[in-house]
């Protein structure tokens, strides 16, 4: 029998899933399966509605080696393990002749541990561990909670957090789920053989296609033990995610909070000495962190440093003393003995890398109205760990709706590590850069307006000119509007404004789980829903709910930003211009991404209003405009305005 052709697999399969195919959709196919055969190395933007998750399963199922895909939301990870994976396995198995096997798989406090669930947690003060279900009042949120969780143990295959619906605070989560340090390991725990987060990883060993998430990546990469198995192939989906989350993920952070549990949990476990100097220490960092303003640390100062030192020979010392000490009076020592000793070698950890220094470590102080102040440590750039811990052993495809910015994938290119496209050298990961466009006519389809008589906003202060626009623009769309701001404050201060203002439904980020509101603005066309950064790239509402989505202003990195700064910096003292590699790259992104809420469907019309005139009057807002989707480009007020009224008068007259 002849093997079957990739265009025949790519038709089974979007048959399957009851989708069209687009000729986006085989370009791409057809470039990742060269990308998988040369083993070479694709970036690959394909606009929305291109059936991208399609375009690359059905050339990695067809390969046949081991792909291990990473995705950045849950929302992803949940389409392709329930609906795309299991309908284009069907769909391909009688033209492959076999079944390729798939698995999710996520970091272990994902999962319920059943040691936690049976005989209690750790707890901070007392000897021994403590039943949660006993100490949470049983008619409290938090006992309520854990009695669900306790009966949904019984009955869930998979122990996946995300399984349990509706789901639980991170309070009561906390309860019962572990982190990897803290875990005693199968062989030693009591509950191994049954354990979700084993059993998940077992799955994914025999799996054809793992689906995996950024974070669980960067961990794979960074900690140098492997959590993900042996694979040929990597995909990554939502790439432009891609160098945050693994940012993220390299953070090291100390508060004065997190030490003081761990001087809690190791104090039983160790003899006094030890403990005492692990208090101390930690009494000396409180006080030091009770006097920080917020803000980059170029150098560490003096005492800070003395204390750093003081934190990390204190745990050193203590790691090593749980490691002898054998405490009768304590139940199931191993698992208290493992919580303590993941917090203390925590703080050593983070304590160590600050003091030591690096050059190519970010340092600054944060401080939150809720939580206090906290020392953060970040590395400064992450291209060169994902160029040696990403290209080098494996076939990369990473993909999303944006990753050409500017005209071109060298920014998005050099952030990841790679040189610029098509650039020779031994050492330098070839890759190519493909963008297979859009279903949609971009230009027929939506509107890009900039107000350009606007004041340009300032750091501070109120912008009445914006406020009057944005009133304007929400009653000309009868209200269908999606705002998109800066940040918190800004996004509370428009949607008071116009609560006052309008006879709208105005909901407010935060006012209500995430996925409540985008249920109640996608159900209710007159309503519009205001927030940031979530909203910019979280929200999926074709139709007549959202036909205008509006910017406050362009999203720029806060000036104060200590670890964008520090990038900016280090562009600049390199020969390159730090505001274009850094803070311009990250608002076209974000533009981006914040400019496809609008067209989602091909029958979708609509207005992206920018109410910032520096996208039309400032040198790089060319540059901004060029990462957008091919809107019709204007700055008439009026003309936006009889446009939003004809679109609206339409949905009305439709929704008849």
């Amino acid at each position: 029998m002849t093997k079957p052709s990739l265009p025949e697999l790519l038709h089974a399969a979007v048959t399957a899933v009851g989708g069209v195919e687009r000729p986006g959709q085989v370009t791409m196919a057809e470039a990742v399966a060269e990308a998988i055969d040369d083993d070479s190395h694709l970036l690959v933007q394909a606009g929305t509605g291109t059936g991208k998750s399609l375009g690359y399963l059905v050339p990695a199922l067809a390969h046949g080696e081991r792909v291990v895909v990473a995705t950045a939301t849950l929302a992803l990870q949940r389409q392709l393990v329930e609906r795309d994976l299991p309908r284009t396995v069907e769909a391909l198995h009688p033209l492959l002749r076999r079944r390729p096997e798939f698995a999710m798989l996520k970091g272990r406090s994902n999962y319920l541990c059943l040691h936690r669930l049976h005989e209690g947690m750790p707890q901070d003060d007392e000897e021994g561990l403590f039943d949660q279900f006993e100490a949470a009042a049983p008619t409290s949120k938090l006992g309520k909670d854990l009695l669900r969780m306790r009966d949904w143990a019984d009955e869930t295959e998979t122990g996946d957090r995300d399984d349990l619906t509706p789901g639980v605070s991170d309070r009561a989560w906390n309860q019962l789920s572990v982190s990897s340090r803290e875990c005693l390991g199968a062989s030693k725990c009591a509950y191994g053989a049954e354990c979700f987060a084993e059993m998940a990883r077992e799955r994914a060993k025999l799996a054809d296609v793992v689906v995996t998430n950024h974070a669980l990546l960067a961990i794979d990469a960074i900690e140098g033990a492997p959590v993900l198995p042996q694979h040929e192939v990597l995909i990554v989906d939502e790439a432009h995610e891609l160098v945050s989350r693994v940012t993220g993920v390299a953070t090291g952070e100390l508060t004065p909070g997190q030490v003081n549990r761990a001087v809690r949990r190791a104090a039983k476990l160790v003899n006094e000495k030890a403990a005492d100097a692990l208090q101390t220490a930690a009494e000396s960092f409180e006080k030091l962190m009770e006097l920080a303003l917020p803000g980059r640390l170029e150098e560490i100062p003096e005492d800070l440093g003395y204390a750093l030192m003081a934190l990390r020979d204190a745990a050193r010392t203590v790691i090593t003393a749980i490691g002898a000490t054998r405490d009768k009076s304590v139940q199931d020592e191993n698992a208290v003995r493992k919580q303590a000793l993941a917090a203390v070698e925590n703080v050593h950890a983070v304590a160590e890398r600050i003091s030591h220094g690096s050059e190519y470590d970010v340092v600054w102080y944060e401080r939150h109205d809720r939580f206090g102040a906290s020392l953060r440590v970040a590395p400064l750039s992450v291209s060169g760990l994902l160029r040696e811990k990403l290209f080098s052993e494996r076939s990369v495809v990473l993909t999303s709706a944006t990753l050409k910015l500017g005209g071109d994938f060298n920014g998005v290119g050099a952030s990841l590590g790679l040189a610029p496209e098509g650039s020779g050298g031994e050492d330098v990961p070839q890759w190519k850069g493909l963008d297979v466009g859009s279903p949609f006519d971009y230009p027929k389809q939506g509107i890009l307006y900039v107000a350009r008589h606007l004041a340009t906003p300032g750091r501070e202060g109120s912008r009445g000119d914006m406020m009057d626009e944005l009133a304007d623009l929400v009653e000309a769309a009868g209200g269908r509007t999606l705002g998109l701001f800066s940040s918190m404050r800004a996004a509370q201060a428009a949607a008071e404004e116009l609560r006052g203002r309008l006879d709208k439904p105005i909901l407010l980020q935060g006012e209500e789980t995430l996925g409540e509101l985008i249920k109640t603005f996608a159900g209710d066309a007159e309503t519009c829903l205001f927030g940031t950064l979530s909203l910019w790239q979280g929200v999926d509402v074709p139709g007549p709910g959202c036909q205008l989505v509006v910017m406050d202003r362009i999203p720029f990195p806060r000036p104060d930003d200590p670890l964008m700064s520090a990038r900016q910096k280090a562009v600049e003292e390199a020969g390159g211009n730090g505001f274009m590699a850094v803070a311009a790259t990250h608002a076209a992104l974000l533009m981006a991404q914040g400019a496809g809420r609008l067209v989602r469907a091909t029958g979708d019309r609509g207005v992206v209003a920018v109410l910032d005139p520096r996208l039309a009057n400032a040198r790089y807002g060319s540059y901004l405009r060029a990462s957008l989707p091919d809107f019709w480009y204007t700055t008439d007020r009026n003309q936006v305005r009889r446009s939003l009224a004809a679109i609206d008068a339409a949905a009305k007259q439709e929704g008849k």
